[in-house]
């Protein structure tokens, strides 16, 4: 085979930047929009939140396939799950169904993923799912491979009681950091916001993202490129 179309027959794979907030009524939930095969980009504007409920969500990352399907499994259940209760699933339970399906199928799937909600039971609440099957209810969560760069952000900027706005914007900046940063990471950001009025879905496009060190300004073309004013010809 052609060594320069490996990458092309590479599985697809959301090298990612996922993460989900609490803030002082619900949740936002935020992902940046690449999927990459190997090195090359497979899909520029990827949705990696999807919807389990309409008051739970999933942010994906990892292998697309096995996030995908893990997706489809947990959709289900939850559907016949409602129609047997009579009423919504809670995040809780959404988030422990993941679980099973991740920790019973662990050798099989590489993907990590965020379960993020509402429920009038416990309000908002997010749920971290790394590889091998945990879950871990957390504050904030953060996951693929632009996460590595966002720690220290984290902590520095992190705070309790923020406002739905507050943690809207939080969640953008942190995203566009990643981007910057993770080459497996980019194209647009999208967010989720639940809470007790419903679901609110955001896109923020590339070129509306903050810009950060080093980073160049975006071009739409090639022409655009060329047609920026460079250096003055030498003359003898």
């Amino acid at each position: 085979m052609d060594p320069s179309m490996a990458d092309l027959n590479s599985p697809h794979s959301m090298g990612t930047t996922i993460i989900g907030v609490t803030y002082n009524g619900g949740v936002v939930l935020g992902a940046d929009s690449r999927t990459s095969t190997g090195m090359y980009v497979a899909n520029r504007a990827s949705d990696k939140i999807t919807q389990l409920t309409d008051n739970v969500y999933l942010c994906r990352s990892g292998s697309a396939a096995d996030s995908q399907i893990v997706s489809d499994y947990v959709r289900y259940y939850l559907h016949q799950h409602t129609i047997q209760l009579g009423q919504p699933a809670t995040v809780k339970v959404a988030a422990n169904l993941v679980r099973l399906l991740s920790y019973n199928n662990k050798n099989r799937l590489q993907t990590g993923m965020i379960v993020g909600g509402w429920d009038k039971y416990e309000g908002g609440k997010i749920y971290g799912v790394p590889l091998g099957g945990t879950v871990i209810e957390q504050p904030f969560a953060i996951g693929g491979s632009g996460s590595s760069y966002l720690y220290g952000f984290f902590d520095q900027e992190w705070k309790d009681g923020m406002t739905k706005d507050e943690a809207e914007k939080f969640v953008v900046k942190a995203v566009s950091l990643a981007i910057a940063r993770d080459g497996a990471s980019g194209g647009v950001v999208r967010t989720v916001i639940i809470n007790s009025e419903g679901v609110t879905r955001n896109f923020y496009p590339g070129d509306t993202l903050p810009l950060w060190h080093e980073e160049l300004e975006p071009q739409t073309s090639l022409l655009d490129i060329l047609s920026m004013s460079g250096p003055e010809p030498m003359i003898s």
